[in-house]
Parts: structure tokens; sequence; C-alpha cells
């Protein structure tokens, strides 16, 4: 497809979308697309008030469910009151910060959050998914390195964009290894991910501060608003492009524009490391792959 836009959403009546951190940004700009398009859109967000806020500003059918990802407790509360099937899970929620914190199971927050957060609430809820599990990764995956001597920066200096790197990249390898573990199951169910390109968010405001100096420039001159940040999400979630695929913006280095299926680093495509992280990813949210391989013919 050489263009995309929500007009190319097919109809997603009766469907039902789960997208995390849809209070605001490209979660907000994804969630009100579907909701348009006819789905019943589950706002999964941290801050209840906020969700009912963007929610009340969405058109369509739209329901508001408490998920904090940096709390365990909170994903496994939030699946356990699942009931009834999931067309797409969008796991778009993601963190950023200069400083380093924790998720309240002691891991930092970046990883955590974008991560393992995602990792078991996919999991927790895979037998329930129909159509696809979208993950919004991000081009500083090629920055990224999976230090599994020292995951949770507890002992090296901490260094942010280090760590958000490592977790935009562990989104890939787990796009990866979902993907191969549902051919292996024989599952119709796709993983694809998608990286929004330079998006003028609330991920660049820390602590409350907004961005100044030269990068408060470069978002005014060069970023795109959360509408044209969110398309790569929506093409991942809804063309028919392979198990795997990549969606990113097609111009500016994948920064800006329309979106298409791009490439990503070598270490995002190595088969060993996506299934070392994802065993190390089950011991540290103690949850597991849901469905069994199909047997082998004899």
């Amino acid at each position: 497809m050489s263009t995309f836009s929500v007009a190319d959403i097919p109809d997603m009546t009766g469907k039902t979308v789960i997208v995390t951190g849809a209070s605001s940004g490209i979660g907000l700009a994804t969630a009100r697309a579907l909701a348009g398009a006819g789905a019943r859109v589950v706002f999964a967000v941290r801050n209840i008030e906020k969700g009912k806020a963007a929610a009340a500003i969405t058109t369509g059918v739209t329901e508001v469910r408490e998920l904090d990802l940096a709390s365990l407790d909170s994903v496994r509360a939030f699946a356990a009151g699942w009931d009834g099937g999931i067309e797409l899970l969008i796991n778009n929620a993601g963190v950023g910060g200069p400083e380093l914190s924790r998720t309240a199971d002691g891991f930092e927050m970046q990883f955590g959050t974008n991560h393992l957060g995602h990792f078991a609430l996919t999991n927790l809820l895979l037998e329930h998914i129909t159509g696809r599990v979208v993950t919004v990764a991000s081009q500083a995956e090629r920055s990224g390195r999976i230090d599994f001597d020292d995951l949770n920066w507890e002992r090296k200096p901490y260094r942010s964009f280090g760590a958000y790197a490592q977790s935009k990249l562990a989104n890939l390898l787990f796009t990866a290894e979902l993907q191969r573990r549902l051919n292996a199951a024989g599952s119709g169910v796709r993983a694809t991910a998608a990286h929004p390109g330079f998006v003028a968010t609330n991920i660049y405001n820390h602590a409350g501060r907004r961005p100044s100096g030269l990068s408060a420039i470069m978002i005014r001159l060069l970023a795109q608003d959360a509408d044209m940040g969110a398309l790569p999400t929506l093409y991942a979630a809804v063309v028919d492009i392979p198990g795997n695929s990549f969606a990113g913006p097609r111009h500016f280095a994948h920064m800006r524009g329309a979106p298409q299926l791009i490439g990503r680093s070598a270490t995002a495509q190595d088969a060993n490391l996506a299934h070392r992280l994802w065993a190390v990813s089950e011991q540290l949210t103690g949850t597991r792959y849901p469905l069994q391989p199909v047997p082998e013919r004899i």
C-alpha cells in the first residue's frame, strides 16, 4: 500500500481493542481512530480520571480500565478481570526519563514498563486475542544492548537513553519471539511492531518540565503530531502484512510521513537473543507463554 490514512482502517464494528496508555499522545490518537472505525476500545490507563477525560472526547464505544504497567500486580488484576475476545492488543504505553527510578517490583522503570509490563500483559491475555498484538517500539533500538548481567542498572552508571534503547530493542525481540511461538502453535494471531517517528508527545516532558533549548526547537520544527505518529501503529494493526513486521514513517530517516514497512538492526533480528530474553522475562515476571506448540507429524 503506497499510502495509508485513518480512512483506510476497515470496519471494526463488533471488535474489541485494548490500547495501553490511551489517555494522551499516540495512544489516544490510536484509540480515537479505531473507535471511529466502529471498534469497542478499552482505554487501559494508569490514571483513571485522565482516561475518562480522554474517552469523553472520543467518538464511539469506549471503556476505561485501570492498568499500571509498572506494577505486575496491576497487570495481573487487569488480565484476571478480562472476559471475552480481543481483536487487537495495542502495547502502546511507554515511559522515558533522565533519572533512575524503579517499578513497584524493583525493575528499572523503562525496561520494567516498556518491556516487562507489556510482556506479562500479552502472555496473560493471549488466549483471548484473535487478531494481532501490536507493540510500539522505536528506532532507538539500533543503539540498544540487552545487558543480561545488569538489566536493571543496579551496578553500572545509569544512562537514560541507554535504558530506553534497551527497552525498545526488547520490544522488537519480544515481537519476533512471540511470532515464532505463535507460528509453532499454529495460531493465526500476528505479532507486529511500529515506530511512530519523531512525534511531539508528553514522553519528552520530564518531572513536569517541558523540553528547552535545541530539543524544543527540534520538536517545534521537525516533530509530527500525535495523529501522524499513530499511523504506523494503525498500519501494523490492520494492513495485511506478515507477522513480525515493523512499520514506521517513510521519510526523513523514517521519522516523518505516511507509514511503510521498515528495517531493524541485526541485533533485533537475533533469534537466539530473542529466545534468551523471553526466558529471562518469564522468570522476572512470573508469567508463561500459554499456547502449546503443534506436535510434529510422524
